[in-house]
């Protein structure tokens, strides 16, 4: 690889990092995404977030993604995300970027608080790419949900149609408005 290329190629890394830092992202997130090195990162984090990255292990069970106001917001994004990666020509991890940064401006329009960080919906595709996790549709609405790959897609009802009962019905519970 030429020296030229190389550089570019670690000047789109950095800036890469640098998205993904001002999103919120986990140093593992960062990690597996780039080439460069867990110090250079861990500068770099210092230097974007103005603090140490938060230490610990990433999510990992897929049950989160289950519970209701969970499962709504990750199956927003993942319906951003698949249309991205369908109608236009991005790196992955571009995709995911571009996939969360809408998901946040739809759920900043219905006035909301966001459910899902980059991290976990970095880790949503992640699982869906594995087969843990999979998109079923809705019987009732026809809506695309995140489901266990097992789910009886045949009378899957979506928490949209079919809300536990002691979910809030308001915006300030955190609930997508469909009106």
């Amino acid at each position: 690889m030429s020296r030229s290329k190389s550089l570019l190629t670690e000047a789109k890394q950095i800036e890469t990092a640098v998205t993904l830092i001002q999103l919120g992202a986990r140093l593992q997130v960062l990690e597996s995404e780039t080439d460069l090195s867990y110090e250079r990162l861990l500068r770099l984090y210092k230097e974007v977030a103005g603090k140490s990255p938060s230490k610990g292990q990433l999510p990992f069970s897929t049950d989160w993604f289950m519970t209701w106001q969970p499962n709504i917001h990750a199956s927003l994004f993942l319906n951003i995300h698949e249309y991205l990666n369908k109608s236009a020509a991005l790196d992955e991890i571009e995709t995911i970027i571009k996939a969360y940064r809408l998901y946040l401006e739809q759920i900043q329009t219905q006035g909301l608080e966001p459910q899902l960080s980059i991290t976990r919906a970095w880790r949503l595709v992640k699982f869906i790419d594995n087969g843990m996790l999979t998109m079923t549709p809705c019987s009732q609405c026809g809506g695309h949900f995140v489901t266990h790959p097992h789910e009886i897609a045949k009378h899957y009802v979506c928490g949209l149609c079919n809300p536990p009962a002691r979910a809030g019905k308001g915006k300030a519970s955190g609930a997508l408005q469909l009106h």
